[in-house]
């Protein structure tokens, strides 16, 4: 089996509820005429050779993307890392030979094109099963790579032992940090609330892209 960036499974974190944006989800909102969601496809999926979307409820409202749309794999919703398991599950089941899985939430819609193989290089570097991403010093454990290995233990710490914080989860595990530029843009830049959608129409004008 191989870890290249290129057979690692990419995920998109879209099951969250959305309340500071008045609830709905908020990777469908739009910047610039386009969902948030068809951001961050557009910059993950050049990275992974697979991409797949995390949701609850009705699948039928991301039809449109064409890609397998994953639920929590357990139960009440417990947070970001019930969607990285269900992330971990489905990839063991369809996707045997891939050893890691890339995580990012769906409301980040300026992703660095780099981020699969920078997160894979420094996991390497640090001999380590884990790796996030931070910038300007601040870590966004839910962006970043996964060892589909470690998916029973992630498992019991939630199920048994109600671990809901991921960077507690995270601190158990060889983990390594790799850092971003947050000038001109935060790459990591999230649109949580109305407000922050009139922020990445601003902020889009300053990308080349």
């Amino acid at each position: 089996m191989t870890d290249a960036p290129h057979d690692t499974v990419g995920v998109v974190l879209a099951g969250g509820l959305a309340r500071r944006m008045g609830g709905g989800d908020k990777p469908l909102r739009t910047i610039g005429g386009r969902t948030i969601l068809d951001h961050v496809l557009a910059r993950l999926a050049p990275q992974c050779g697979t991409l797949v979307i995390n949701a609850n409820s009705d699948p039928a409202r991301f039809e449109a993307f064409g890609l397998p749309v994953v639920p929590d794999t357990v139960a009440d919703h417990p947070g970001p890392l019930a969607g990285v398991l269900a992330a971990l599950d489905w990839t063991a089941e369809h996707r045997p030979a891939a050893e890691f899985v890339a995580t990012a939430p769906g409301d980040c819609p300026f992703l660095p094109r780099d981020l699969v193989a920078r997160l894979h290089a420094a996991r390497l570097a640090g001999n380590a099963d884990l790796a996030i991403a931070q910038s300007g010093g601040q870590a966004h454990p839910v962006i970043g790579l996964w060892r589909v290995a470690l998916r029973a233990d992630l498992r019991q710490a939630l199920v048994e032992e109600d671990i809901r914080k991921i960077s507690r989860w995270q601190a158990r595990h060889a983990c390594v940090t790799v850092d971003w530029p947050a000038d001109p843009v935060d790459p990591f830049f999230n649109a949580n609330t109305p407000e922050d959608l009139g922020a990445a129409e601003r902020l889009a004008a300053l990308l080349p892209d």
